[in-house]
């Protein structure tokens, strides 16, 4: 996800930056943890004065960044972080509910009005409440950010349409070497077991939304079975570089989310590169992120109004056109802002923003075709430990040429480093040498 450059970002932005004699007062801080590259860093930094404006209260925001869910779970869970405000993807928030590890989102915000309730109803009813939490209702404690599904990201000069209509391209020969799949063990086994599962899905006799509860032996082993029969044609599994590796044409096809894509595609764009996004016929995944408020939060007050502040049509827009990925928040302003009947052909998505979005012009890879919407099904917290251990021998104790790459970059910029500081010292050493010389 650009996601290196935006966290940098966030450390050096003076309104997201807290002094340490500040930072300890956790009265007027608010700890936001986050995905990497998905935040406008002008929404965040406006949060403040929109506080102070709502609320007469002083805060400052110490932003942070995390790349996988599971670490992020960690330090909330055996760490006892603090953070006041988190982004978990939607099976993590089941773990954490059954944990008790999220303490509920309380909706009272006096005079400000209660953005919240502009979410999608399709969030809210076929999403969120479908979150298994252990007998807690979801709504109550998160709220949808950004939405996608996992698909195929592919360069149309050396890839067919054709071909990625079925994840049957990645065991093709032809990419061998020039396949990225996304380092990401749930959505690529969800995303496989739901396509071998597609015709008893629709024959009626397995239900879309519940096979990613599926962490049987026999379902493990069929997924485990068909990734290492393409794994050979794998260059690297990847967290975030796989659109870089896009743009530069180092791949062909990507196994990843759709708002990675949508951002390749966009950068690629701009340097004259067409790239494209399918979701095979077969089924994927659909995936969601939301925000909660951790057990151990200290500043519940702002960690409200701050999920509020973000529910906010403008900043959902504003948040969207940064990182390329797709607000849970629907409602006519978001609609109209989306639609551009020059760029896209009319689709139905009348299950995102209701029945008068039958026909409208929005962009496919943001909001897909509901007949797409249709053969993808919600991941979910099962089977983690064994789903882990068949993902880890799946891809090996061996790294892929793009760790051997970075691994090789970084130490040979170590050791040009030192050179160069060697090279330098020794000039410096024989200036001073030849100026003695001289002076005697």
């Amino acid at each position: 996800m650009k996601k290196f450059f935006f966290a940098v970002a966030a450390l050096v932005l003076p309104c997201v930056l807290v002094s340490n004699a500040f930072a300890a007062d956790r009265e007027h801080t608010l700890k936001v943890y986050n995905w990497a590259d998905y935040i406008d860093m002008n929404v965040l930094n406006g949060f403040p004065a929109w506080y102070y404006e709502q609320t007469g209260e002083q805060v400052e925001v110490l932003y942070q960044t995390f790349d996988i869910n599971e670490s992020m779970l960690t330090e909330i869970e055996v760490g006892h972080e603090d953070y006041d405000v988190a982004c978990p993807s939607d099976y993590i928030i089941e773990r954490m509910l059954r944990n008790e590890l999220l303490l509920p989102i309380v909706r009272d915000f006096g005079t400000t009005p209660d953005y919240i309730g502009n979410a999608s109803p399709y969030i809210v009813d076929e999403v969120f409440s479908k979150i298994e939490g252990g007998g807690r209702n979801a709504n109550d404690y998160s709220v949808g950010y950004m939405w996608g599904t996992t698909g195929l990201l592919y360069n149309p000069k050396y890839v067919s349409d054709e071909d990625v209509r079925t994840w049957e391209v990645l065991r093709n020969p032809e990419y061998a070497g020039k396949i990225l799949v996304k380092d990401a063990f749930r959505d690529v086994y969800t995303s496989l077991l739901i396509s071998f599962y597609i015709e008893q899905v629709e024959a009626g006799q397995k239900n879309l939304q519940t096979i990613g509860f599926d962490a049987s032996e026999e379902s493990i082993a069929k997924v485990e079975e068909y990734l290492n029969s393409f794994k050979d044609n794998v260059a690297g599994w990847e967290a975030d570089f796989g659109k870089d590796q896009m743009t530069k044409e180092l791949a062909w096809l990507n196994l990843s989310w759709s708002g990675d894509a949508q951002w390749a595609i966009d950068e690629a764009a701009e340097i004259g590169l067409e790239l494209k996004y399918a979701i095979p016929e077969t089924g994927s995944s659909v995936w969601f992120d939301g925000w909660v408020i951790p057990k151990y939060a200290k500043n519940i007050k702002a960690a409200s109004y701050f999920i509020n502040y973000m529910c906010m049509p403008e900043n959902a827009v504003r948040n969207m056109d940064v990182s390329g990925y797709v607000s849970t928040i629907g409602g006519e302003e978001i609609l109209q802002a989306m639609s551009d009947p020059e760029s896209f052909d009319p689709i139905d998505v009348s299950y995102f923003f209701g029945e008068q979005a039958d026909s409208v012009c929005v962009n496919p890879v943001m909001y897909p075709d509901i007949r797409i919407m249709s053969r993808c099904g919600m991941m979910h917290d099962s089977g983690t430990e064994d789903l882990l251990k068949m993902w880890s021998r799946v891809k090996g104790d061996s790294a892929s040429i793009w760790t051997y790459t970075l691994i090789c970059i970084v130490f040979l910029s170590l050791i040009a480093a030192l050179i160069v500081k060697y090279a330098k010292k020794r000039y410096r050493r024989r200036r001073y040498a030849m100026k003695r010389r001289k002076r005697a």
